[in-house]
């Protein structure tokens, strides 16, 4: 089966993305014909700074790297590296809807943020359809709030094979690992760069203890057995507990015999060798270049539109890059 995602660099790795995301990664590489996408273009919605771009870019490519994706199983690559993804989102565009678009929570919650309301994280779905349906995926790892961007995909790719009357599209299913859907943040709202509630992975020890004795709880005495149903402490734990024995303990925590103190210290425990080993693997591939290879099965499915060429050639007048691809880049 053939398996695509990507993470967007708007933002420092933190354990969301690990637990959220990129564990699964790793894990479907063992098993799957994987493609694998640093999402750069999605990210320019929120990253405008090309010096902070670029950092953020590279920081990724290297994380991926120091978390176990090996680019001899899977395909790595940079979105933007691939001109038809943009292509393609062009032509999806033309058969999606606006009320479909409209219906999207994630824009509601992003312009609900602060975050200014422009075109492209409106019409990012399309884009995100792009990315997936361009490789042909049949699978998508998606936590449980990203499962309406997957299903928008299935719709487009619909939309798309009824208006020309060719089923060139695969429609994607979802993987969700259950226990780990959701990671929540310090705040208790998913663990976001958007709400500023991470635990990051590469960051100094000491603002990282900072933000986990931080982690919101509430008053609950040390003799009384705690609330677990919206409790971010306690999903935290079950999250980094490895094995029976370590959830045994963390059953503690809603029982009268652990205080959130105590739940809070063994999280940073947990997290310290964790970072240290991660981070040692991600300054040892600092120098590594992301340099993918083009995707084949890109001008393949360009080619089924419209009898479009299948190659093209640049304008004899063409000599220097297009100023504003320039800048981002």
């Amino acid at each position: 089966m053939r398996v695509l995602s990507g993470v967007q660099p708007s933002g420092n790795l933190h354990i969301g993305n690990y637990f959220g995301a990129i564990r699964q990664f790793v894990q479907l590489q063992e098993e799957h014909e994987c493609f694998y996408f640093l999402a750069d273009l999605h990210a320019l919605t929120t990253v405008q700074d090309p010096t902070r771009f670029r950092d953020l870019v590279t920081d990724l490519a290297t994380g991926f790297l120091a978390f176990g994706l090996d680019p001899r199983r899977s395909t790595v690559y940079r979105q933007s590296d691939i001109p038809e993804v943009t292509e393609l989102s062009w032509y999806l565009s033309t058969v999606t809807s606006m009320g479909l678009l409209q219906r999207c929570h994630s824009f509601k919650d992003k312009v609900a943020q602060g975050v200014v309301p422009s075109h492209g994280l409106f019409a990012y779905p399309v884009l995100m359809a792009a990315d997936i349906l361009i490789v042909k995926s049949d699978l998508v790892p998606v936590g449980k709030d990203q499962k309406q961007h997957l299903e928008v995909t299935r719709d487009i790719a619909a939309s798309f094979h009824a208006t020309f009357g060719d089923e060139v599209f695969v429609l994607p299913k979802p993987i969700i690992l259950d226990d780990v859907a959701v990671v929540p943040g310090v705040d208790g709202r998913k663990m976001s760069k958007s709400y500023d509630n991470t635990i990051e992975i590469f960051g100094p020890e000491k603002p990282i203890r900072k933000k986990i004795m931080g982690i919101v709880t509430d008053s609950t005495p040390v003799e009384e057995p705690k609330p677990t149903e919206e409790n971010a402490l306690y999903h935290l734990l079950k999250i980094f507990a490895p094995d029976d024995g370590e959830r045994a303990w963390v059953e503690d925590v809603k029982s009268d015999k652990a205080a959130f103190a105590e739940a809070t210290r063994r999280i940073h425990v947990e997290t310290n060798p964790y970072n240290a080993r991660t981070l040692v693997q991600w300054h040892d591939r600092q120098a590594v270049v992301c340099n993918p290879p083009r995707l084949p099965e890109s001008r393949e499915a360009i080619d089924h539109f419209y009898d479009l060429p299948y190659t093209r050639k640049p304008h004899p007048s063409y000599k220097e890059p297009i100023p504003a691809f320039q800048a981002i880049h």
